[in-house]
């Protein structure tokens, strides 16, 4: 089982927040250093570790660039980092991949403009993921200030068909920062799409919810993402980490 937790960090003004259901009113901020954070998480056995411009993806231009270089610095070079929010340009690809960021995650030009997609997954292959936001199974962009009418399963079978996208990241609006539990129906429909590696991403609350996705034993979903439930204390890392492990053993028994 590859199955993995993929720790986050949401970064505003350099540092460290959580939204609740994408919302920037509503936003609480951690006063521990975005490196320190990422630290924390190797340490704790992060492989993968998942950041977003939270700037970026409301104003449309990355804003904390330093942050993130910072971040990759104060991890080990196998601590894999994907980044997303704002990436609507060839340059910022580049800049990202410069900085030695492993993934670079786009969201609304994947809708918007299909071209810079199709050019960025040509240049980059599965370097390149796209982030789909969900509203009641449609799209919403630009920081989930915009909705559609885009329903997103039929959205990505269509990139996954015509431009071979090789992984996506599916966040489900309504439970994102809610501890509500993880939308696995939406997870299972996406898994039908052949070929297509997903990683989920809201509504964790605990450890079990974690432990539920995993036991999918599905070698298409690749990991959850959870940022607030470990902030807040309802998640200890290190010891989900070790049952994941300790669920990949027991598969291959």
């Amino acid at each position: 089982m590859s199955f993995q937790i993929l720790p986050a960090i949401d970064l505003m003004d350099g540092a460290c927040v959580r939204l609740q259901q994408g919302d920037a009113n509503r936003k609480t901020r951690y006063p521990v250093p975005p490196a320190q954070v990422a630290g924390d998480y190797a340490a704790a056995g992060a492989r993968r570790i998942h950041v977003v411009d939270l700037d970026g993806a409301f104003g449309g231009v990355p804003r904390n660039l330093d942050a993130i270089r910072v971040i990759r610095a104060a991890v080990p070079q196998d601590v894999e980092i994907e980044v997303g929010g704002g990436i609507r340009e060839a340059a910022t690809v580049e800049r990202l991949f410069e900085a030695g960021i492993n993934y670079a995650v786009i969201g609304t030009q994947a809708l918007e403009a299909p071209e810079f997609l199709a050019q960025m997954i040509q240049q980059h292959g599965d370097r390149i993921i796209v982030g789909a936001d969900a509203r009641d199974g449609k799209l919403s962009t630009r920081g989930w200030t915009v909705d559609s009418d885009v329903v997103a399963t039929d959205f990505l079978a269509g990139l996954r068909q015509n431009l071979g996208l090789a992984s996506v990241i599916f966040t489900d609006i309504a439970r994102d920062g809610m501890f509500t539990s993880p939308n696995k129906d939406a997870y299972l429909e996406l898994l039908k799409i052949d070929g297509l590696k997903v990683i989920a991403s809201g509504g964790v609350g605990s450890e079990d919810d974690v432990l539920e996705l995993a036991r999918l034993n599905n070698p298409n979903l690749l990991g959850v993402i959870v940022g607030k439930a470990i902030y807040d204390g309802r998640l200890r890392l290190a010891e989900t980490i070790e049952k994941l492990s300790n669920l990949s053993v027991a598969d291959q028994d």
